[in-house]
């Protein structure tokens, strides 16, 4: 398996052959190696949280959360639905509060994931192992042909929105800003908890936990799980996904149908997805239109599909995943 002892001792000399070949991304390894370092200097603070910024941290991870599947990646990602200039305000917000990168970024390099899935041109590589789809990615220089890729899109959308350009002139600040010192703020003068307390627990350990809920999206969600949608892609059905990432682990289905708002097949009561919930909830405040559903075509394929099982027509197959190949 890809989570096996080796992979981690592999690691050394990865970073080794990356340290000699010059193509470690030196800010980017700095900073998320410093993200790290200042939630585990928040662990120790656990034990004096009061229960209120116990709470406060997990309605930030959710707001945050949303700020980026119902914000930059159904909304502004995929354009799945429409949101007014109040939800696409408060998406924004929110998804500084998640402090992954400006939208305008985000959204420029998950529309590549998406053209160039599991190929050189991925910025999160699957079949590059899991580390590397997990976060390893992070830390190297892009691959040149994702570089490429991105210049061949067309990404006038994101810069004709207002929302979008003024958060991509106010980062990194304004994000760093939401996202450890706000939480701080706000817990010491609403109920008085302690500045540096609330700093570590409900800002850095709340924002490295979160950080790797959404990365899971990109590792596990592209290399465990069920493949009912479409047998030939990497993107699985993983519900412990789901759970973190506010409903983003219905992978496969959203790799077949990315413009699908729901990135499920199902509603709330068989699949987890919380993100459908809300914008649902906004389409009745006034807040969402024009939510797009997949569920029509794949209700036609399946007809076609059984159609042509009848007729005696194989199925396609996927060739085994690097981790399930049995070696001697």
């Amino acid at each position: 398996m890809d989570l096996s002892p080796k992979m981690f001792r592999e690691i050394p000399s990865v970073i080794s052959h990356h340290w000699k070949a010059g193509t470690i991304n030196w800010p980017m390894s700095i900073y998320i190696t410093l993200v790290h370092i200042v939630a585990l200097a928040g662990l120790p603070y656990l034990p004096l949280v009061k229960k209120e910024t116990v709470l406060w941290s997990f309605v930030l991870w959710w707001t945050s959360g949303l700020g980026i599947t119902a914000g930059v990646h159904r909304l502004w990602s995929h354009r799945s639905y429409k949101a007014n200039f109040t939800l696409r305000f408060i998406l924004m917000l929110w998804n500084s509060i998640a402090n992954q990168g400006s939208i305008y970024h985000w959204a420029r390099d998950h529309r590549v994931h998406h053209k160039y899935s599991e190929t050189d041109a991925d910025p999160h590589n699957a079949t590059r192992g899991f580390f590397f789809a997990h976060m390893g990615w992070l830390y190297v220089k892009k691959h040149t042909a994702i570089v490429a890729a991105g210049r061949e899109l067309n990404f006038s959308d994101l810069a004709d929105d207002p929302i979008v350009m003024l958060q991509k002139k106010l980062d990194p600040w304004f994000a760093l800003y939401m996202c450890y010192v706000m939480p701080a703020q706000v817990a010491s003068r609403l109920w008085g908890e302690d500045f540096w307390t609330a700093f570590f627990v409900a800002g850095a350990v709340r924002y490295c936990v979160v950080l790797h809920f959404t990365w899971f999206v990109n590792s596990a969600a592209h290399l465990y799980g069920d493949h009912p949608y479409d047998p030939l892609s990497y993107p699985a059905e993983n519900p412990i996904v789901s759970l973190c990432a506010v409903g983003e682990g219905w992978h496969n289905w959203h790799h077949k149908y990315p413009y699908d708002y729901a990135a499920s097949e199902h509603g709330w009561t068989s699949q987890f997805n919380p993100t459908k919930m809300f914008i649902d909830a906004a389409a009745m405040l006034g807040m969402a239109k024009e939510r797009k559903r997949a569920t029509g075509a794949w209700n036609m394929g399946k007809i076609r599909r059984e159609r042509d099982r009848k007729n005696g027509v194989p199925m396609p197959k996927a060739e085994p995943r690097p981790w399930e190949v049995k070696r001697e």
